[in-house]
């Protein structure tokens, strides 16, 4: 009996590992750039803002605006913080340097966000739940955005003789 691969990759499983040459990986950085994280926050930023006064318009009530940017901004306080202290020059001195990092802002951007929804009755006057958490959402949502839309790279021109 002979056995069949289930999966396409499985077939892959026995072909050597070939690592790649410093021109290859050039080519496949520029035809896969990074995205920005500040793009990305710049992003929330602006959905939260169209959330705050789409809910304000829609509503008509004001209390229902700055809800909705309450909830935006509890997205994107803690997401340019952690933006910040993973760009920060001492977070990848080293893989296990940068993957404690990313734990450690990561921990520290959820707690600030709980913390600033905790906080929401205390600084939004009358506060609406539901606006609070439809600018929560839209702006969390930006992330699949980024990564749906992130600019691809384009091939490099070849030449015609």
């Amino acid at each position: 009996m002979t056995k069949t691969a289930r999966f396409p990759e499985d077939r892959d499983e026995d072909a050597p590992f070939v690592p790649l040459t410093a021109d290859q990986a050039r080519r496949l950085r520029e035809q896969n750039p990074p995205v920005s994280p500040w793009w990305v926050i710049a992003g929330q930023g602006v959905v939260g803002l169209v959330t705050a006064l789409a809910a304000w318009g829609l509503t008509g009530r004001q209390n229902v605006g700055w809800s909705a940017a309450y909830g935006a901004m509890a997205v994107v306080i803690p997401a340019a913080i952690f933006a910040r202290g993973l760009t920060w020059r001492f977070s990848s001195r080293s893989a296990d340097g940068a993957a404690a990092a990313f734990m450690v802002w990561e921990l520290v951007k959820i707690a600030l966000t709980v913390a600033i929804l905790v906080a929401a009755p205390r600084w939004v006057e009358a506060l609406s739940w539901p606006g609070l958490l439809a600018g929560l959402v839209l702006t969390f949502k930006v992330y699949w955005v980024a990564l749906a839309y992130s600019p691809r790279g384009r091939a490099p021109a070849t030449k015609t003789d």
